[in-house]
């Protein structure tokens, strides 16, 4: 079985040179291309059929941009994961990509082995960052001194240190003898509390704020 990848690239033949190289992977296939973001949630919309496991996104296109492209995948798909693609390397628009809902942020420099690997990383631990995203993620997240100003509940911190580990939200369910819906309930309220999109930013707040301890 070949994990589904969509291209959005603005640049048609730099879109068909991604397409082929991902296409030489052998745990990859590209479902299709997108010139921009209005593109992409045309194909979503459309069918089914056209939801990927992947979605490798450019920064700056026409029409829908790649930051406002994710935020709308994120809000109505979030199984699929965005892996940003992009010639921008200025920290600004790598937090913009991430604070959006992004899980992986590469350049387009990158080497065929580095794109294949961060691939595989997504989609077996639902992320990948480069050593300089982890760091700029880590000095990003706010907080008075270096510590949390939010105040948490008993099971929330428990929560927030469990989702640190490998444990799917499922296990981490089970762990706490918590039904799964409940353990639902406490992430959203997280993702809000900290205003964070997904699990990775969760994680770099609680080591960020001293929460938990790699």
């Amino acid at each position: 079985m070949k994990y589904s990848v969509v291209v959005v690239d603005d640049h048609t033949l730099l879109s068909q040179a991604i397409e082929g190289m991902v296409n030489t992977f052998d745990k990859f296939k590209v479902l299709y291309t997108c010139k921009n973001g209005k593109e992409v949630s045309d194909k979503f919309l459309g069918s089914p059929k056209n939801i990927p496991d992947i979605v490798l996104m450019d920064v700056n296109m026409p029409v829908m941009n790649g930051i406002e492209t994710t935020h709308w995948i994120v809000e109505n798909y979030p199984n699929v994961h965005v892996m940003a693609l992009s010639v921008e390397d200025a920290d600004g628009t790598i937090l913009k990509m991430l604070k959006a809902g992004a899980v992986g942020y590469l350049l387009k420099d990158t080497q065929k082995g580095v794109l294949e690997k961060a691939l595989l990383e997504l989609m077996e631990n639902g992320f990948y960052h480069t050593k300089e995203v982890t760091n700029l993620l880590l000095d990003s997240v706010s907080g008075k001194n270096g510590r949390s100003t939010v105040s948490f509940k008993e099971n929330e911190l428990k929560f927030m240190r469990l989702a640190c580990s490998e444990l799917t939200y499922k296990e981490i369910a089970e762990k706490m003898f918590l039904s799964p819906k409940t353990i639902d309930g406490y992430r959203d309220s997280l993702f809000t509390k900290l205003d964070v999109r997904n699990r990775v930013g969760l994680v770099m707040y609680a080591i960020k704020n001293k929460l938990y301890t790699p």
